[in-house]
């Protein structure tokens, strides 16, 4: 099978590409609040409770009777990870990238800061590949 993606899958490819900025942006920021929760949590004792008396505090988990904000993140982030999945996927199929491609953006939703700097990598290669694409369509067509 050639790499690289194929001229109907352009609008696909950009359309995933302003996905994935967006969720890559979300997605890391909930795995840093994911990461500060954990210290909270099994570090310190507490977790993160939205008390409509007291507003924002940090509570042991036992103690909680508002909003636990350290599980709401919890779910956020596993959300937004499907999504960033989702979006890795499409970009990975598209354009027709190696499994381990795959795999290695797939860790931006799980390693803390990675996902900031795949955030400006994998746009500009999925452009690239385009542009790529684009170029030899246009030197191909002038040939003929």
């Amino acid at each position: 099978m050639p790499i690289g993606p194929r001229p109907q899958d352009v609008s696909r490819i950009r359309t995933a590409v302003k996905v994935y900025k967006v969720s890559s942006i979300i997605t890391g920021t909930f795995l840093l609040l994911l990461v500060l929760m954990m210290v909270l949590r099994y570090i310190i004792g507490v977790d993160i409770e939205l008390n409509p008396v007291y507003g924002l505090q940090l509570t042991p988990k036992e103690l909680i009777t508002g909003v636990n904000v350290s599980t709401l993140i919890l779910i956020v982030h596993g959300w937004m990870y499907v999504l960033y999945l989702g979006t890795d996927f499409v970009l990975w199929r598209s354009i027709r990238w190696s499994f381990g491609t795959f795999l290695f953006i797939a860790l931006g939703g799980v390693i803390p800061l990675l996902s900031f700097f795949l955030e400006r990598r994998v746009p500009r290669q999925a452009l690239a590949a385009i542009a790529h694409l684009e170029k030899t369509e246009h030197s191909e067509r002038a040939a003929v």
